[in-house]
């Protein structure tokens, strides 16, 4: 696929999900999608191959959460803060939301440590002072070590119980978790722990992917709803 054609594609795609980037940021992430593509033999980022693939499995996917972020943000009041991606692998959707939120401060974390130096190495090829790859594992990341997140995010990551657990201690009291999923994983909610309560599901559409998406949204149980 040469370069004018994924623009395009990509472009289309930004249309239909009502989101106005500005060229550098669609240069970002078509930058971002060619270093997947060069590195992905030595980090083993994906297992997708094609661009066509990449800019809908992957760019799009992650694009397609974007407006609903925006809109939790602006009901819990924040224009800034900070948001970890658990397990985000080659840095999806982290790396396509630090491009398209700059005034956010992503953490992509995972417990490969060449994924997390991909990540790192993004942040420098595309100068994103907002993001940076860790490699860790979540459980260890502590709010009261400093560590703390307003949003604590996955992607296709685990099951809610095993993401809510894990990242219990990372996310800040007022925080929330977000969850981008495949088919509604109604047994993953109904087998969340006492701790955790889902506040809002809601659908994904992605351009050019003909395959159920949504996204749950939960928070810890002592806010109230």
């Amino acid at each position: 696929m040469s370069v004018g054609h994924e623009r395009s594609v990509l472009e289309a795609g930004l249309k239909s999900l009502k989101l106005n980037l500005l060229p550098s940021q669609v240069d970002a992430l078509l930058a971002y999608m060619a270093l997947i593509q060069k590195w992905n033999k030595v980090y083993n980022l994906t297992a997708l191959r094609s661009s066509d693939e990449m800019l809908t499995h992957h760019l799009l996917d992650s694009l397609s959460v974007v407006l609903p972020l925006r809109a939790q943000l602006k009901a819990m009041g924040l224009t800034q803060g900070k948001l970890l991606d658990v397990g985000s692998g080659g840095g999806l959707p982290g790396v396509v939301l630090a491009i398209v939120m700059p005034q956010w401060r992503i953490t992509c974390v995972d417990t490969v440590a060449k994924k997390a130096a991909f990540v790192q190495q993004v942040s420098a090829s595309l100068a994103l002072p907002n993001l940076r790859g860790l490699h860790a594992r979540v459980e260890s990341l502590r709010s009261d070590a400093g560590e703390g997140f307003d949003v604590v995010a996955s992607r296709a990551f685990a099951s809610l119980l095993d993401f809510v657990n894990w990242s219990t201690e990372a996310l800040l009291p007022h925080g929330v978790w977000m969850a981008m999923k495949g088919k509604l994983p109604t047994e993953e909610m109904a087998a969340l722990p006492t701790h955790a309560q889902v506040f809002h599901v809601e659908p994904l559409h992605v351009p050019g992917l003909d395959a159920e998406r949504c996204v749950v949204w939960m928070r810890p149980s002592a806010q109230s709803a």
